[in-house]
């Protein structure tokens, strides 16, 4: 559930806000609290801890900048997320609000329902990832430093033997330059997170292969060092994915896309997890066999939900899928079904879409996109994605395109 703090003197334009914004923010469930002055609202936004604040500039008792300066120091760093809410098309105030630290900004009777839920929205999800960068700069300088140890100590190692091995003394050259990549990793990694994590693999292999260690522990921590090196470039991959899809023309060709070749391309993709699992795959595209959706799109959400239906089966018994086609009310449905380990829906249904989001991290790894993505994609073309699900049963998704 999403909390959204409305701080307006002018009670009908609160009311007005809050009938835009309804009881839910997408598919999300909202709470909504109000403050009619800037003290006020510093007393609700401590008690509440809104996700979004609806900013208005003009408050009996101070202005929104001031007041989004205090707020500011209220809230911990890169938390804050507020929407500033101008009048008569005060383009200098509204950037002046978002140098200030605003997200956004809106002028009053220029805004409809869903310009104002879509605007919230957005400000929400980029205030979640620029929280989520934030973290993973904060844990990739603190395995630079590791790193950095790390290479101290076998540039010592490595100086002790060179006299006596010349291939040790030119590994020792590589660890040199290694220690001026290591300088530029830390500014590279706010900037660019995929390059260098790429980088660094490419330096373990090499020390891996060249280096010898005497202590007993170096095998440990090399595989954790792997593992943490493979979670964080998944995730990266991911996000980059994320943004490539959002930065992709809004207008793609529609086109008839037949169900069975784009189930024949991904069983291609999925081959070897299919044989791992030895997963069964069930289609009935009887009802319609081909839909209009954008060919790519598609084929990323049915890989996408093919892909979590394997990650996350049941350990007692082989994954079975079912695809099949219907139509409801004129509009054509995808669902996927599996016998997996289900999702429970009362918890987690609000947050089933949102990113980041896993629900069986002990039984795969992940990132949490997925979903996100999917929903996405499916959002972008007007449709929608109901879910059905209990848990240690199974789960199913039907795509409503």
């Amino acid at each position: 559930m999403k909390k959204i703090l409305l701080i307006d003197d002018n009670e009908q334009d609160r009311l007005l806000y809050r009938r835009f914004l309804g009881k839910q923010l997408g598919h999300e469930s909202v709470a909504i609290a109000e403050a009619a002055s800037g003290e006020e609202a510093e007393t609700q936004f401590v008690r509440v801890q809104p996700d979004c604040v609806l900013l208005d500039y003009n408050l009996p008792d101070t202005d929104g900048l001031d007041l989004l300066l205090k707020l500011k120091e209220l809230a911990p760093a890169n938390s804050l997320c507020v929407v500033m809410i101008t009048g008569g098309g005060n383009e200098a105030l509204a950037v002046r609000a978002l140098n200030m630290g605003a997200l956004d900004y809106l002028v009053k009777q220029q805004f409809d329902p869903e310009l104002l839920s879509k605007t919230v929205r957005h400000a929400i999800e980029k205030n979640e990832w620029r929280q989520y960068e934030s973290r993973y700069h904060q844990e990739v300088q603190a395995m630079n430093q590791q790193l950095r140890d790390s290479l101290e100590m076998v540039e010592e190692t490595r100086r002790a033997l060179s006299a006596k091995n010349e291939e040790l003394t030119h590994a020792n050259q590589q660890l040199a330059r290694t220690n001026a990549d290591l300088d530029n990793f830390v500014y590279a990694a706010s900037h660019d997170l995929k390059q260098p994590v790429n980088n660094l693999r490419g330096l373990f292999d090499e020390l891996r292969e060249s280096a010898v260690f005497q202590d007993p522990a170096a095998p440990y921590m090399w595989r954790l060092a792997d593992d943490s090196l493979r979670v964080l470039a998944t995730t990266i991959a991911d996000l980059a994915t994320v943004v490539q899809e959002e930065r992709l023309p809004a207008q793609e060709q529609v086109e008839d896309v037949p169900l069975a070749e784009v189930m024949t391309d991904i069983q291609q993709a999925l081959h070897v997890q299919l044989v791992a699992a030895e997963a069964v795959i069930s289609t009935d595209f009887a009802a319609l066999p081909s839909v209009r959706s954008v060919p790519r799109n598609l084929r990323t959400i049915l890989l996408n939900l093919l892909a979590n239906a394997l990650k996350y089966r049941h350990p007692d018994r082989p994954p079975h899928i079912w695809l099949r086609t219907r139509l409801a009310a004129g509009r054509p449905v995808l669902e996927v079904e599996d016998n997996g380990l289900g999702i429970d829906l009362e918890q987690h249904g609000n947050e089933l879409f949102q990113l980041f989001r896993r629900f069986h991290p002990e039984a795969a790894q992940g990132t949490g996109v997925g979903l996100f993505l999917v929903n996405r994609l499916v959002q972008a073309q007007g449709g929608h994605i109901e879910v059905a699900s209990q848990p240690g049963h199974g789960t199913t998704f039907s795509v409503y395109l």
